[in-house]
Parts: structure tokens; sequence; C-alpha cells
């Protein structure tokens, strides 16, 4: 079936025409098709087409090889409310409704923090949260969305800091115009750019918030859209703009901050989708018996668990590693290498044989074909019983195919990677480098990005074992957008991989608030036991403004022979410059130390704890959060 659709769409386009079955009308290419395909769309590479309708066709062919060992996973229908709930929950907020419900000044330090559009998307949540729960007479507590949201609109009209409306209209403004010459046309999918033509090059704005930026743009936008409708001029390309304070990247924060940054992240998520008009909807997969041990139909945190009693601190799969290291091992010039299947039947053989023996350490691995290895590496992510993309956000992945921009469908993907599980977001990482490995080696292997992602895309985004069925116009629209966000996933995922400035800015607030919070409670519980408020104030003056001169930081290194040094801040002092001053003074055993071994921390003050990147200009960092400390030391595993 999938065989002889590409067939037919190759046959067509000779003639200007596309036909989607047997039974269906040819539409002419000049008539708008009725599933909105714009006219760039033709210009995608038939070969790349091709692939991904051939990798359907392998796919089909696999399951009914393997079917006897394929779970289904049951996606609930959830009920009234039931998503919103859940959805607060997840942001962090259960504590505004139902039995949990408790003083809703508890959530006003994280609601204050929110912007505009985000507080709309937990309103708009609250509210369906409190109709369903009045609908259904519950007991407990239903707050009412006026007294929750009464103090954040005084404090967003006042402002906290008399500042902070002038500096989101700043920001917004310095990137307007960069944004706008960046944004691809609303409404009409651009399919991957010939890969000979080089793209423009723009820095994407991670200072002031996704969906405050699509708000301000939709307007100012619908004009500048109009007159470019049509244009097929080449799309631009996007970079992670310079930062003096330090790009914050995933695994860079203490855990307490990064749970922060995943409730912001899906409140920002929804009120982005909420702006551009998407719906967002999560879906909740009913637990289901899986296998609790093996290689393949394996839940990624039951084989992790597995892993980590044979090697400890293992945060990818062993199997995936080593099928892909043994891919690497052959050669990644091999032509048509990931496009070229495995026999089916000596695939299956190869699982069984891996099952029995992997763990045991007697696999025969120089009798794995490249192109088997390759296989049972897609077999290994399309058999998870819940998708890598995870069940809860698969269909926010393939729903970002629908957003306007393809600025906007980054941001998107962006926030995206930052909820997956740790499991989850770690295995596609390894996934993405090597794709990116394979495609480096274009020349000689034939595999362009559009081919890879071509290939890849129906492995990641049609999860097979959630058992969801679609008409053949939907699959062709997937086609395209799903090797569109690929491509995009493969291209950009050191971007993707970046917590956005405005999300560490709005955790750095939240600690300050906190701060602030505990300090005045701390106060009066020192009030109540008569302690000398004086001194307590003295005492909780910060050790650095005692002891430091003012423009010199105190770095510490326990680890290291060289335990402290006090550093004077210039302008163009960087965290690496700093580590440089102590590595250049170790000897012995500490000399073998390397740089990207151990790392200058920012601990304490607005941030729980930060690893710096080199490029961070310390003096600026500094000005940011002056209380905080400066350590060295080794990331954890």
């Amino acid at each position: 079936m999938f065989k002889s659709r590409w067939q037919m769409i190759r046959t067509h386009r000779r003639y200007g025409q596309y036909t989607m079955n047997q039974e269906s009308t040819t539409t002419k290419v000049m008539e708008k098709p009725p599933f909105d395909r714009s006219i760039s769309q033709d210009s995608l590479d038939e070969l790349s087409m091709e692939d991904y309708w051939i990798e359907l066709e392998n796919i089909k062919k696999s399951s009914e090889n393997r079917q006897e060992d394929q779970e289904v996973v049951v996606v609930k229908e959830p009920d009234e409310g039931e998503l919103e709930e859940q959805w607060l929950k997840e942001a962090g907020l259960s504590n505004l409704f139902g039995e949990s419900a408790g003083d809703p000044q508890e959530s006003m330090v994280f609601l204050s923090t929110l912007t505009r559009t985000q507080a709309a998307a937990v309103q708009k949540r609250v509210e369906t949260v409190s109709q369903t729960l009045r609908k259904k007479n519950k007991q407990y507590q239903i707050p009412d969305v006026r007294d929750i949201f009464a103090q954040q609109r005084e404090s967003k009209e006042t402002g906290s800091d008399g500042t902070e409306s002038q500096s989101l209209r700043t920001n917004e403004n310095k990137y307007q115009g960069r944004d706008d010459e960046a944004s691809n046309l609303v409404g009409e999918e651009k399919l991957i750019p010939p890969e000979e033509t080089p793209a423009p090059e723009t820095d994407i704005n991670l200072e002031v918030s996704f969906a405050e930026q699509a708000l301000n743009q939709k307007e100012s936008s619908k004009e500048k859209i109009q007159k470019s409708k049509g244009d097929d001029a080449t799309l631009p390309s996007f970079r992670l703009p310079k930062d003096k304070t330090g790009t914050t990247r995933i695994g860079d924060l203490a855990p307490q901050d990064m749970k922060k940054v995943c409730h912001l992240a899906l409140i920002e998520l929804t009120a982005l989708y909420d702006v551009l008009g998407i719906e967002l909807k999560q879906q909740k997969a009913v637990k289901i018996k899986t296998k609790d041990s093996g290689l393949f139909c394996i839940p990624l945190t039951v084989l992790l668990e597995q892993d980590q009693r044979k090697v400890p601190g293992t945060r990818i799969p062993l199997i995936f590693q080593k099928l892909i290291s043994r891919i690497e091992e052959g050669g990644l010039e091999t032509e048509g290498l990931l496009r070229i299947p495995g026999a089916a039947i000596r695939i299956k053989n190869l699982c069984q044989e891996l099952e029995a023996k992997f763990y045991e350490g007697t696999f025969n691995w120089e009798s794995v074909k490249q192109h088997d290895a390759a296989s049972l590496l897609k077999l290994f992510i399309r058999e998870l019983p819940q998708p890598l993309l995870s069940v809860e956000y698969l269909k926010a992945f393939q729903a970002v195919q629908n957003l306007p921009t393809k600025k906007q469908q980054l941001q998107a993907l962006n926030l995206l990677v930052i909820l997956l599980p740790d499991a989850n977001r770690d295995t596609l990482k390894a996934l993405l480098e090597f794709l990116q490995k394979v495609i480096d080696n274009k020349e000689k292997n034939k595999m362009t990005v559009m081919n890879v992602a071509m290939v890849m895309a129906p492995n990641l985004f049609m999860c097979h074992a959630l058992g969801l069925k679609s008409s053949e116009q939907r699959e062709f629209v997937m086609a395209a957008g799903t090797a569109n966000t690929m491509h995009l996933l493969i291209k950009y995922q050191k971007l993707l991989w970046t917590i956005p400035k405005f999300i560490v800015n709005q955790v750095r607030k939240q600690n300050t608030e906190n701060h602030k919070k505990d300090k005045r409670a701390m106060k009066k519980l020192l009030k109540k036991m008569a302690y000398d408020r004086e001194k307590y104030e003295k005492q909780d003056k910060s050790t650095n403004d005692a002891d430091v001169p003012q423009g010199v930081i105190r770095v510490q290194a326990p680890h290291l022979s060289k335990v402290s040094m006090a550093i004077q801040l210039t302008e163009e002092l960087k965290a690496s410059d700093v580590l440089a001053r102590f590595l250049s003074q170790e000897s012995g055993i500490a000399q073998t130390l390397k740089k990207g071994e151990v790392f200058l921390y920012e601990i304490g003050g607005n941030i729980g704890e930060r690893c710096l990147d080199d490029d961070t200009y310390m003096k600026d960092l500094y000005q940011l959060n002056p209380n905080a400390e400066w350590v060295i030391k080794s990331k954890p595993l």
C-alpha cells in the first residue's frame, strides 16, 4: 500500500498532478490542494519522499514479523477538566484546587513571575477546572479565579520593580526587526530548503518570552505576510545569540531549579500554542503490563535501571550505545546508511540472539552487518512501549508542523525538549548526535539531511505501539511536516538543548522572592525569640562583602591544590580565564586535569546552582547575581 502510494505520487507529479488514492480525483498543482499544501512543497526532492514511503513499508513488514512480541498502549480519553487538572499539577500549581487546595498566597510568588501570556494560559485552565469541580459538586475548596489573579494583576500594573514592563518592551523592540525578517510565511508550511543554497543566519531571541513575541508580532506581521505571499526566498538559518551572562544548557542547573524550569516551560509552551490558535492536548497513557527485563519492548526507565546495575551512572541504554558504535565501526561512509534495511527474518533472529546473549557478553557483534545494526537501532526506537518523544508530548511534537513560522517551530521544540523525561531526552540527544555524524559523511553515503529526516521521521513520530490510525491524506501531510520537524531537531540540537534566558531569569526572580519571604519569616521568628534584630541583620550580610574588596570575587576550588583565589573582575574576564588560572597552578596528579573535566559554578544568591559555559563574562554575571559564591568542581554524573 505504501509503495503504491509513492509510485502514484511520482507518476502524477510528472504531469503536474497528485493522486491521493485510486478513487480520489486529481488535483492540479495550480489549484490549492484540499489539505492546504503550499506550492513550495512541490520542490521537495522526489527521492526523499520516496525514502519516507519505503521506510513506512519496511516498518510495516518488520511489525508483521514481530507482531506477537508487541503490546499496544491504550490511550485514555480524558474526562472533562481532567486534562486541565493534570496540566496544573505538572505546572506546579496543584495547590490552587482540589483536596490539596490551600492558601492561594502560596502560589503568588510563582504567579508574580509569569508574563501576561503565561498568566492567561494558567487562568484559562484554572477556570475550566473550577467549572468542572462545581459541576461535580466537589466538597473541597474551589478557588475563584478572580481572587487568584487579582493580586498578580495589581503587581503587573504597578510593576514590582517599576522596570519590568519597560524592559520587556525594550528587549522586544531590539529583536522585532530581526524576528520579522526571519519568519517564514504564516499559514504556509515550508519544506527543507536545498542544502546547496546557504541560508542567511539570524540570532533567535531567547531573552523575551516566545508567546509574548508571537503576540506582539501577530498584528504587526499581517501586512508584511500579505505582501510576502508567494515569495520563495531561501529560509533563514537561526543561531544561538551571544549572552554575556552565559548560555544555560540542560544539565547545567541544580534539580530544584530544573524543576521550576520545567513548570515554566509547560506554561510557556501552552501560552505559545494558545496565542497561535493551535490546540495543545497532552495524551494520558493507561499503565499496561510490560516486560520487566530484556532489550526490546522495554520501558526506557526499566532498561536504564537494568543497565545501571551493570554500569553505574549510565544515562543512555547500553544496547542503544552499542548499536550506534557498531554502525560507526562499519564506517559512516557506507552508501544508503539508515535507508537500506536489513533482511526482516535476519533482524528477527538477531533480536532473539541479543536478548539471550547481550548481558552475558557472548553475543558476536562481528557477525552483525552494518545495515542490520541500523535496522536494529530503528527497531529499538519503534518498539519502546511508550514513544521516545513520550506519550504525553508526542501529539505536541507532531503539532509543531502547524505553527506558522520556522522560528516558532524551533521555539516550541526547545520547550518540548526541556519537558521530556530525562531518560527520553538523553537518548534522543545521543540519537541526534549520531544522525549528524551520518549527515557529515553525505558526500560518500549519499544521506543528506533530507534523506535522514525522511527515513527517521516515521520511526520517531508515528508511534506504532499506540495503535494510532490515520487517513492517507493525513499521512501525506504528516510525511512532509514531521520530516521538517525531524530536520529541525537534527540541525538545531545545540539550540534546542539550551534553556531560554527569559526562563532562567524567571527562576532567578522566583528564588529572590522566596528568599525575601523566608527572610521575613525568619525576622518574625527572631523577634518572637527576643533576639537582637540588629545583630541578626549584620550577620545576614554576605561574607563576601566583608572579606573581599569591591570588584573582586573569591573563587573556591576544594578539590584542587589551590583551594581559593581572589580574582579581580574586568570587562573581558571570562569563566574560561578563571579556570585557566587555577589549572595552570596544578602539579602532580591534579596537573592531568583537562579542560572539560572541571567547571566553574555559580552557587546561591538568586540561583540554586549553575554550571557556567566558558564564554560567560564574569563581571556581567556578578552584577546579575552579586550574592553568589563561585566554586570550581566536576559535573555530577
